[in-house]
């Protein structure tokens, strides 16, 4: 590979990060058209580098091609967002499961810590680092590549929604219980109520999630009907 080459490789994974944060902070929202020339002003990088990262969001699932409009960033149907919320569930339930046989003592240490900090923080965006660290650190505990691997194409995809749920305090601070009940069965070594807690903290973030998409009116008409019958208790 020439410098130019790498030059240009190193250009484009620098514009794929940019936009992948995009994207998170709500910059880019789902239908928002994406063009070459916007992008690279933008960015400050030439064409070639934002082609190519629009490229690699396209293989990701997180750019489409709408005729007569071009490039965009791709929304999710409801259906598609109960999937990812499902598969969830079984990923980090799973991870969880797995973590209380194998977390190091170092670990379990390192997840408290940032649960405290979370539990403390008032920065909209710390918080989300921080909630986004607990889980990355919970996934390594689990001490399985082929589960990291699934989880982060999974969190890509999950993107499209948009700005994270913890900007309303309550949920916030429902997270740092549902938290704190993860790490009571991770020190037990309770792998079976390790991966309920889980899994219970997954399903209510998605039905937080669900609230936000009906409350923005994202959801189709059919979508409202299904939904509805879910909050119905």
């Amino acid at each position: 590979m020439s410098s130019t080459q790498r030059k240009e490789s190193s250009s484009a994974s620098i514009a794929y990060a940019r936009m992948l944060d995009d994207i998170r902070t709500g910059t880019l929202q789902a239908g928002d058209r994406v063009t070459e020339t916007e992008l690279a002003t933008r960015l400050e990088l030439s064409r070639t580098p934002v082609r190519e990262a629009i490229r690699m969001l396209e293989a990701d699932g997180l750019v489409e091609h709408v005729p007569r409009v071009g490039a965009t960033i791709r929304k999710l149907g409801y259906a598609e967002v109960m999937e990812l919320y499902d598969m969830r569930a079984v990923l980090e339930g799973t991870a969880a499961r797995m973590a209380a046989r194998t977390a190091s003592d170092i670990e379990l240490a390192e997840l408290d810590a940032l649960n405290a900090d979370m539990a403390t923080c008032s920065d909209l965006n710390q918080a989300y680092h921080l909630n986004r660290q607990f889980h990355l650190t919970l996934l390594d505990a689990a001490k399985n590549r082929f589960l990291l691997k699934s989880m982060a194409g999974l969190q890509r995809t999950l993107l499209i929604l948009g700005p994270i749920i913890l900007s309303d305090p309550t949920r916030a601070a429902a997270s740092v219980e549902e938290h704190e009940a993860i790490l009571r069965a991770l020190r037990a070594r309770d792998a079976d109520a390790a991966e309920a807690a889980m899994r219970a903290h997954i399903e209510a973030g998605h039905r937080k999630r669900l609230r936000l998409l009906r409350d923005e009116r994202r959801l189709t008409p059919q979508a409202e009907d299904v939904l509805a019958e879910a909050f119905r208790d």
